[in-house]
């Protein structure tokens, strides 16, 4: 049915750095001279990450680690943290290139046998130096630097399936993210699978073509 499979990376292949950016609020919070909870500062920094990420595309195009580094300056602005921003940020810079690989990556990836391109929101010299450190058998990565726009909007998408000479119809797209996978791979026609380890209810307005806790389940359908 599926002539290629593009994948997510950090959340889907690799372990998000939700740990990390943890440790950063709390340090946050604990030289913030407004006593602000940690799970505020996060709310806040994500927000702004969130629409740099949004309006950073095309001419106007930031990378990863320039919206990152940005969008935390801005929180420890607004927090009046005595943290440094390049300190902080070098953190999850080395989280990146080294992150923790899921269970079910290696077992899915020896298994299947269609072309893996990874589409990820990250710039190409950590997610290749990620993929180097766990040494991951994938044939090719596209990010948001080379397409200079992150999902979900489409010139990812676009610029896999066209790299490869691949309609939508013959490509699954592999994500944990509903907002950025799912949403960003359905608008270009592309058919999706939401990779749900931790069993969380979908709202309403997505509808991923389908649904798993474990990568490996997905190998009967690529099969």
């Amino acid at each position: 049915m599926f002539k290629a499979v593009f994948l997510d990376f950090y959340g889907t292949l690799v372990q998000e750095d939700e740990v990390f950016l943890q440790r950063i609020c709390s340090r946050i919070s604990e030289s913030s001279s407004l006593r602000t909870a940690s799970g505020e500062i996060g709310t806040y920094w994500s927000a702004c990450f969130a629409r740099t990420c949004r309006s950073s595309f095309g001419e106007h195009f930031n990378t990863q680690r320039e919206i990152e580094l940005a969008s935390l300056k801005d929180t420890l602005h607004h927090f009046q943290s005595s943290e440094s921003p390049d300190q902080l940020s070098e953190i999850l810079y080395a989280y990146w290139e080294a992150p923790a690989l899921c269970e079910d990556t290696r077992p899915f990836l020896d298994r299947l046998k269609k072309p893996r391109i990874v589409v990820s929101n990250i710039d190409r010299k950590d997610v290749q130096s990620a993929i180097r450190h766990h040494s991951l058998p994938l044939e090719d990565v596209i990010t948001s630097e080379d397409a200079r726009a992150y999902k979900p909007r489409p010139e990812m998408f676009h610029m896999a399936l066209e790299t490869f000479n691949l309609r939508p119809g013959e490509v699954l797209h592999v994500g944990d993210s509903l907002s950025s996978d799912i949403a960003g791979a359905q608008s270009v026609g592309i058919k999706s699978a939401w990779i749900n380890r931790n069993n969380r209810k979908a709202p309403s307005h997505y509808s991923p073509d389908f649904m798993v806790q474990s990568l490996t389940d997905l190998i009967p359908l690529l099969e």
